[in-house]
């Protein structure tokens, strides 16, 4: 008898296509298969060819790009030199999630289908291309999907003798295990932000904690939105960044959103845990200390302020000791009740901690060991760099929007990452931010003679402002900009910055301020006035063009 094995591995931005990665695995179990699930970057690549049943779930990002967390992986496949029988061995099966509004729709999933068959991969089914578009979301093509998938995988490996599928009445057993140490024991502080010397450069696994510097708020107090210039200081961290770089920053929950949730759930945020793997061979989670406290883990790990997905309500219907509460989450989980569910969390952006206020009786029925089934961990944000090391060595600005809108629900909705950091008062002491630094998308030239122009209205002007600081440290003059704004007296970013540099004959500036007339202006409209210049510097000069909204 064949060994019933089976590896999830999957590549995800967002966390969606983890979401549906531990949704095939919890389906495996079910089907009583031995089974891993596993970020692509996390796994032996080299072992690929040992494998004999693999399903890839992969996001598409960007223009057609791979996921960061299969960056490597994808290197690793594509490289000429694999022979291309491989994979001969391997039954395999690719499930893409994508948004079909972007040119490469699903771009990443076919490709890898087609590259793991040219290796001799014999593929189960064919590419799934989940579309975010369609009105249920990637589920209309997922939920079929997945049943034909295991038609076919219980035909190559049959359930042993004797065992049935278990019913989706049982609750599998959770991840991990909370294992609650004496109340007098030593507590651990949260040594993950203390500032240490450097072992490598900052990433994600190793986030340096670095000192805000400055919050300033860069709009007129009268206008409708807060916008600020955020400077932090990065000296002995190991971080060099260039214009067009990003800075990812690790955000925390409110200690109000941490209070509630431990009301609710009846947690007492001081006492201290271990985490137990309920399976040999699971890693602990990264970036959770040992042992750690339920205030460490509500405030810096689970995410309960993100909308809840299905698997979330799903996982939420076993808990539950009220029937009224309990037919509510199962329809949420169902395939027909996605269109409610819809309506329910995505279109009012309802988090996670509201979800739980509404059904009482099951989040106080939660055992704290599916914590972290039940919620993900809170995910980095990014920001362009909006300064550059030329002009202010070892420090990175960020210019953020603090994000506030309103929905039907009477609660207005809030960024997580931005009304944190907006929150934080450097002049109040030393207040630090984990945070790490990634190659962005946008490379300025190299051509010291190459112009370039420059489009950024709002905070899309952040790349732009660490790209002009650059290339006049550097001495370089071809810098044309168009911004735009609603008005020159409210939005205005950084206005004597680029003031003085027109008048030292760096920069050429045109601005489009939208409200400050009768007829609105954008910066479309500059360019199309301006357009005999932007011919000759991209006919003559072979100037670049860049877009940053």
């Amino acid at each position: 008898m064949t060994e019933r094995k089976l590896l999830v591995l999957f590549g995800s931005q967002t966390g969606t296509a983890q979401d549906t990665a531990e949704r095939i695995g919890r389906e495996a179990k079910r089907r009583h298969f031995q089974c891993r699930v596993e970020a692509l970057d996390s796994y032996e690549v080299a072992n690929l060819i040992n494998e004999l049943l693999v399903v890839f779930v992969c996001a598409t990002t960007g223009q057609g790009d791979p996921p960061d967390n299969m960056k490597m992986f994808w290197r690793f496949l594509f490289r000429k030199n694999l022979p291309p029988s491989s994979l001969c061995q391997l039954d395999y099966a690719v499930l893409g999630l994508g948004d079909s509004s972007y040119p490469k729709f699903n771009f990443v999933a076919k490709k890898l289908h087609k590259r793991v068959l040219q290796l001799g991969g014999n593929p189960l089914l064919p590419v799934a291309l989940g579309d975010d578009q369609h009105d249920l979301g990637p589920d209309a093509v997922v939920d079929p999907w997945l049943l034909a998938l295991w038609d076919k995988i219980l035909t190559l490996y049959p359930l042993p003798p004797g065992l049935e599928i278990i019913s989706p009445d049982v609750r599998l057993p959770p991840k991990y295990t909370l294992h609650f140490l004496a109340e007098d024991s030593p507590h651990p502080d949260g040594g993950l932000l203390q500032p240490t010397a450097p072992r490598t450069v900052p990433s994600e696994l190793h986030p340096f904690p670095a000192r805000m510097v400055s919050n300033q708020r860069v709009t007129a107090e009268s206008h409708f939105q807060d916008v600020r210039l955020i400077e932090f200081d990065v000296a002995a961290s190991g971080i060099t960044f260039n214009a067009g770089d990003v800075v990812m920053i690790q955000p925390q929950n409110c200690p109000e959103d941490v209070q509630q949730f431990c009301q609710l759930l009846r947690l007492d945020p001081d006492r201290c845990f271990v985490l137990k793997p309920t399976e040999p061979g699971t890693s602990l989670p990264d970036l959770l200390p040992q042992p750690c406290t339920i205030q460490y883990l509500v405030t810096h790990y689970l995410d309960i302020s993100c909308v809840p997905r299905r698997s979330f309500f799903e996982l939420l219907s076993y808990f539950s000791t009220n029937e009224l509460e309990r037919e509510k989450l199962q329809e949420f989980s169902s395939a027909q009740g996605q269109e409610e569910l819809y309506s329910y969390c995505n279109r009012p952006r309802r988090t996670t901690l509201e979800a739980l206020w509404d059904f009482p009786h099951t989040t106080c029925a939660i055992p704290p060991d599916y914590l972290l089934d039940l919620i993900p961990r809170i995910r980095p944000r990014a920001f362009s760099i909006a300064s550059s090391m030329l002009a202010h060595p070892d420090r990175i600005q960020i210019l953020m929007a603090v994000v506030r809108y309103k929905t039907r629900l009477s609660k207005p909705r809030r960024g997580l990452c931005s009304t944190w950091l907006a929150s934080l008062n450097p002049e109040q002491g030393d207040v630090r931010v984990p945070l790490w630094v990634k190659k962005g998308g946008m490379k300025f030239p190299a051509d010291p003679d190459t112009p370039v122009i420059m489009i950024g209205p709002g905070t899309g002007v952040a790349p732009f402002r660490a790209a002009i600081q650059e290339r006049v440290a550097q001495g370089r003059r071809g810098n044309c900009l168009f911004f735009g704004c609603r008005q020159k007296s409210k939005d205005f970013y950084c206005q004597a910055e680029w003031e003085e540099l027109v008048t030292k004959g760096f920069l050429t500036l045109f601005t489009a301020f939208s409200r400050d007339q009768e007829e609105k202006v954008y910066v479309q409209h500059r360019i199309r006035e301006n357009r005999r210049l932007v011919w000759e510097l991209l006919s003559s000069g072979s100037a670049h063009v860049y877009l940053a909204g």
